[in-house]
């Protein structure tokens, strides 16, 4: 099942090159090692760009854990036992099937070439041969086969590792589910689109574990679906840039008895932003036989013992940034004059007020750091007294601050300060003390 979406190439200003370059220029997201001519398909997320990364978490956190009774936190290690790659399948199913050109010696996945030749040089091309896409590496002092590690390639399984340990300990009754944000690895041979795919890269994943019984699980999976559809619409992506799409029989994953893709339209057209899965008892099952723990359940109601079924919901952080990115971006005139506006919904904006004094004189500076001072303490602030004051307002647009408060002379005079808004321009006159409740009316703290 797919929503209905004709459309196949975005409308409006924004194109990828466009963000990349602003996200270098404001200091969003960095390629990592610039200073050495960078490292494929790795970024480093600069003073803005850790701020959006740390809200786009916060607010995942927020409507998964925080706001729920049915679902719990976990921050699982990225190293795991060597065995927990061999029950989940990855060691066996992760792999992705590889050519080589034989003249340019560049190499690509099969499964994306057309033809029998090498889309760069039209040469000829290698037999294909499957490629783990995790990375090894060694655990202790001596590299060999006995001390071999994997840098985990999803946060998943160290939430089913620890699922007895939860079931003990925190007195959880089914349906639940247990959430994790985390860091994760694979070695993707096609890396591209800025950030899109990375070999590093950030999980928001959740396990939730239900009744094996067919009807429960349908109920939970659309359930998930819509839900984290709504997520996306809640903070700012567009409806009409978002599509669902289930996916068929024969790109279904090893564990995965159903999916559904949460695709989002890019610049370069439609892409995976979340999936959601069926995982049935799979890991369980799996883990259970190879460590020799029973990893069930007992349900007191039923008084019954099984091991649950789960469904999951996994996002990439990074992707996720990306797509509010994009739908954020925006060009248009104000005061006859051009600017770039992200305009992010306030809950993910890295910077939330801006605080400017009219002029740099008349005592304006010393109160307006007074007045950022206040402010520091509840929300990410910016300072600038640098240029016209219009200028400084569109630096400001440029990164998406939603709101600027202005210190001028009626303020030293009456406690009083102008607050803008980003998208509207316009100017109201609060109290200073009356800033922080207003602020946070605006943002939306508390709203959910």
């Amino acid at each position: 099942m797919s929503d209905e979406q004709p459309m196949t190439a975005r409308k409006g200003a924004v194109t990828m090159e466009k963000l990349v370059n602003l996200c270098k220029r404001r200091g969003i997201v960095f390629p990592t090692s610039d200073i050495y001519g960078g490292l494929g398909a790795t970024y480093d997320y600069g003073p803005l760009g850790i701020e959006l990364k740390r809200n786009v978490k916060e607010a995942w956190w927020r409507e998964m854990v925080q706001f729920r009774t049915d679902v719990l936190g976990l921050d699982s290690a990225i190293f795991q036992h060597p065995r927990t790659w061999e029950a989940s399948g990855h060691l066996q199913n992760f792999t992705d099937p590889l050519v080589d050109c034989k003249s340019c010696k560049q190499r690509f996945r099969a499964d994306k070439i057309e033809g029998d030749r090498c889309p760069e040089c039209g040469g000829e091309l290698t037999a294909a041969r499957q490629f783990n896409l995790m990375f090894k590496t060694f655990m202790g002092p001596v590299e060999d086969t006995a001390n071999t590690v994997y840098l985990r390639p999803e946060t998943a399984q160290g939430i089913f590792a620890n699922f007895q340990n939860v079931v003990d300990t925190q007195r959880v009754k089914l349906p639940f589910g247990v959430a994790q944000i985390g860091k994760s690895f694979r070695n993707e041979i096609t890396t591209e689109n800025f950030i899109f795919r990375t070999r590093e890269f950030e999980q928001m994943e959740m396990e939730f574990f239900i009744r094996p019984d067919p009807a429960e699980e349908e109920k939970w999976y659309r359930y998930w679906v819509d839900f984290r559809f709504n997520w996306h619409v809640k903070y700012g992506l567009k409806p009409d840039h978002l599509r669902r799409r289930e996916h068929g029989t024969e790109e279904l994953s090893h564990y995965s008895s159903g999916t559904t893709d949460i695709e989002f339209l890019y610049p370069f057209g439609w892409g995976e932003l979340e999936g959601i899965a069926k995982r049935g008892s799979f890991d369980l099952d799996q883990h259970a036989k190879a460590s020799g723990k029973d990893l069930t359940y007992f349900d007191e109601e039923a008084k019954a013992r099984y091991r649950p079924w789960v469904i999951e919901p996994a996002l990439g952080v990074d992707r996720a940034m990306l797509a509010f990115m994009l739908d954020a971006y925006d060009e248009d005139v104000v005061e006859n004059e051009e600017r770039i506006v992200m305009r992010f919904e306030p809950r993910l904006a890295p910077v939330k007020v801006a605080v400017y004094p009219l002029l740099r004189k008349g005592g304006q500076p010393e109160k307006a750091h007074a007045v950022r001072a206040m402010l520091a303490r509840h929300f990410t602030t910016a300072y600038d007294q640098a240029g016209s004051i219009g200028r400084r307002y569109r630096r400001q647009d440029e990164v998406g601050t939603p709101f600027g408060v202005t210190i001028d002379h009626q303020t030293m005079e009456d406690d009083t300060v102008t607050l803008r808004d980003r998208d509207t321009t316009t100017q109201e006159r609060y109290p200073i003390g009356a800033l922080v409740d207003v602020l946070n009316k605006k943002i939306g703290w508390g709203a959910d």
